[in-house]
C-alpha cells in the first residue's frame, strides 16, 4: 500500500514517477517564472538608467515558455511594458499560444490514459 495521496485530475497520481513528475514541472514553472520577474526587473533598471536593455524577444520568449504569470506579476508590479502597445500584443498572443499548448497537451493526456 502507498501513503502518496492522488493528485487532482492527474491520471495514475498515485505512482511515485508521476507524482515526481508533477512536482519537478510545477518546481520547474516557479523557477522559470522567478527568472522571467528578474529579467523585467533588469529591464526596468536598464531602462531607467540609459543601460542597455533586456531585448523583448527575450521576455516574450520567457513568457511564451510558461512564465507569462510572472510577467504579468512584474508588468503590474514595476509598471513596465505596460504602455508599449506593440508589445502587448505580442506578449497577449504569446499567453494565448502558451494556454493553447497547455490545453492541447491535457487533451491529449486525457485521450491516451483513457
Amino acid at each position: 500500500m502507498t501513503d502518496l495521496m492522488p493528485v487532482p485530475g492527474v491520471a495514475g497520481a498515485t505512482d511515485p514517477t508521476t507524482l515526481w513528475a508533477v512536482v519537478a514541472v510545477a518546481a520547474a514553472l516557479l523557477a522559470l517564472n522567478g527568472v522571467t520577474v528578474l529579467a523585467y526587473a533588469l529591464d526596468k533598471r536598464a531602462a531607467r538608467r540609459g543601460a542597455r536593455r533586456v531585448p523583448e524577444r527575450t521576455l516574450l520568449t520567457l513568457g511564451l515558455a510558461g512564465g507569462w504569470p510572472g510577467a504579468v506579476v512584474a508588468q503590474r508590479r514595476l509598471r513596465h511594458k505596460t504602455r508599449k502597445r506593440s508589445f502587448q500584443s505580442s506578449f497577449r498572443l504569446t499567453i494565448a499560444l502558451n494556454v493553447a499548448i497547455v490545453v492541447v497537451v491535457v487533451l491529449v493526456v486525457r485521450l491516451s490514459t483513457g
